[in-house]
């Protein structure tokens, strides 16, 4: 959805409410697509600082549907996001984007409010994913998830360097 910034720069001190319908089905970025199951609209304050100077502040929330790091089941994360921004409209988008190297939001007059919340989506990020505290993943060799059964493949996720140890033990089980 994009936001005519026209009438909140005409005047210094100006104040600019508005709730913004979130337009994106899903979220793509370098780690993948993902869809978006739920969003609340995007509560967005817009004011005129003066010098064509513009502070930006909004608040959402958004559901995704992001696969668990260790067994891939899709997981609901849901992340609630608030941003504080500045933005010069004394300077042009190409300007914009260089000094915060992110700035892509703005394009002319008008705030394009999917792309602000796109960026504020990477700035928050979970860095893990887990369908639950204990998830057991995957198996290495036959892809079996291991929160829902288990295999008959044999772990051989040991470290090469530690073999010789391996060996001493086999050697202790034996007799």
């Amino acid at each position: 959805m994009l936001i005519d910034l026209n009438e909140v720069l005409k005047n210094d001190g100006k104040v600019m409410n508005v709730d913004a319908q979130l337009e994106l089905a899903e979220f793509s970025g370098r780690l993948g697509r993902f869809p978006i199951t739920d969003s609340k609209p995007v509560s967005l304050r817009i004011q005129n600082m003066g010098d064509r100077k513009l502070h930006i502040s909004g608040s959402t929330s958004v559901t995704l549907k992001v696969p668990c790091d260790r067994c891939l089941e899709d997981v609901p994360v849901t992340l609630k996001l608030q941003f504080e921004k500045e933005a010069d409209m004394n300077q042009s988008d190409e300007e914009r984007r260089k000094a915060l190297d992110e700035q892509t939001d703005i394009e002319g007059y008008n705030l394009d409010v999917d792309k602000l919340v796109c960026s504020e989506i990477f700035v928050n990020w979970p860095s893990k994913v887990l369908c639950r505290e204990d998830c057991k993943g995957i198996c290495s060799i036959c892809g079996t998830n291991l929160n829902l059964g288990t295999c008959d493949c044999r772990p051989t996720d040991l470290n090469p360097q530690m073999a010789k140890i391996q060996e001493i033990f086999s050697k202790f089980k034996e007799v």
